[in-house]
């Protein structure tokens, strides 16, 4: 499958760890939860080197989640 890479996005969470659906829908990668979970199930969700097929895997800062149309950089605000 060849994917079309629009670039790298920081995504910053205040929390521990954010879901993977929840983090496609905060990045606008997945409008609602249902399309996240499709995406995931599908496999077109890579967490680190990976397909995740867990909707509710944590993501934490330093994770690098590639998806369709791009990758994820989660960090953490620093404050």
């Amino acid at each position: 499958m060849k994917v079309k890479l629009r670039g790298v996005r920081c995504i910053i969470i205040k929390g521990e760890f954010i879901r993977l659906d929840a983090l496609l829908k905060f990045a606008s990668v997945a409008s609602t939860g249902g399309e996240a979970k499709i995406m995931i199930q599908s496999g077109e969700v890579i967490v680190g080197s990976e397909p995740c097929l867990q909707r509710g895997k944590k993501i934490r800062p330093g994770d690098i989640v590639r998806h369709r149309e791009g990758i994820l950089l989660v960090k953490n605000d620093n404050k």
